[in-house]
């Protein structure tokens, strides 16, 4: 499933009450500030945290898979008085009509990409859409593999409306020869007698230090791996996390 069609319909509604992990929006202001404008987020999803940018003053512009999501985006937007430039592309089918100086994805999303092809060739788009001194920070992660009491754990909350919302841990599969892991999730919304269910399989793509640089080697990119404050001889294991600086060649 390609995460155009998973954040869609329920999933899309569910994502920011139960999203586990927010963005803080001032590493990516910075990279913006040293690198240049006008910048492009990938995966810009409901706005976090290019809403927060745009209330800055900064120029970006931003690219996500999921009509569902950009709706939800324009509608936070119009509310803050903001009219952001918002495209639906798939990251590896990128093409605008513009340049940038400064490319970025806020947190793995690259990881949603189902194989190294998919990689290359969104690594290929983001350098023909790089100005010629612009860069790109691209955020990398080795997921963790659930521990068995982990299946079945559900993560719940409450809406604005009241509706009681559920995200459970159906099942996962592990390939580390492929670098993939396959999660099905359940979502669930209860609001009265009214209850609405969407399965999904959610999957993820990794990467070594190495193996990334390659790629972007392929793509026409010289990648320069950060360690973001933490120890660099600790990556390439599970739960370690670093960025990666993108120029042209």
């Amino acid at each position: 499933m390609h995460t155009a069609d998973f954040y869609t319909g329920l999933v899309a509604q569910m994502y920011a009450p139960l999203k586990s992990e927010s963005f803080d929006a001032g590493p990516y202001a910075e990279f913006i500030r040293v690198h240049g404008q006008p910048a492009l987020e990938l995966g810009c999803g409901d706005g976090e945290p290019m809403l927060e940018l745009l209330q800055q003053g900064l120029d970006v512009d931003g690219v996500d898979s999921s009509p569902d999501m950009l709706a939800r985006f324009r509608t936070v937007a119009e509310i803050q008085g903001l009219a952001p430039q918002l495209h639906a592309q798939r990251m590896e089918e990128l093409d605008l009509q513009r340049s940038y100086r400064s490319v970025f994805l806020a947190g793995p999303t690259i990881l949603l990409l189902p194989d190294d092809a998919a990689v290359v060739e969104t690594l290929r788009r983001i350098r023909e859409h790089l100005a010629p001194e612009g860069a790109a920070l691209v955020p990398l992660w080795i997921p963790e593999p659930a521990a068995g009491e982990d299946i079945g754990q559900v993560r719940e909350t409450v809406d604005d409306d009241g509706a009681v919302l559920r995200l459970t841990l159906v099942s996962q599969d592990r390939d580390e020869r492929s670098r993939t892991q396959r999660t099905v999730l359940r979502y669930e919304r209860r609001r009265g007698d009214v209850v609405d269910v969407a399965e999904r399989e959610w999957l993820l793509h990794w990467h070594t230090r190495a193996g990334f640089a390659a790629l972007a080697e392929r793509a026409g990119l010289h990648a320069e791996t950060r360690a973001d404050g933490g120890d660099a001889s600790s990556l390439d294991s599970p739960g370690s996390s670093w960025s990666v600086l993108l120029r042209r060649w």
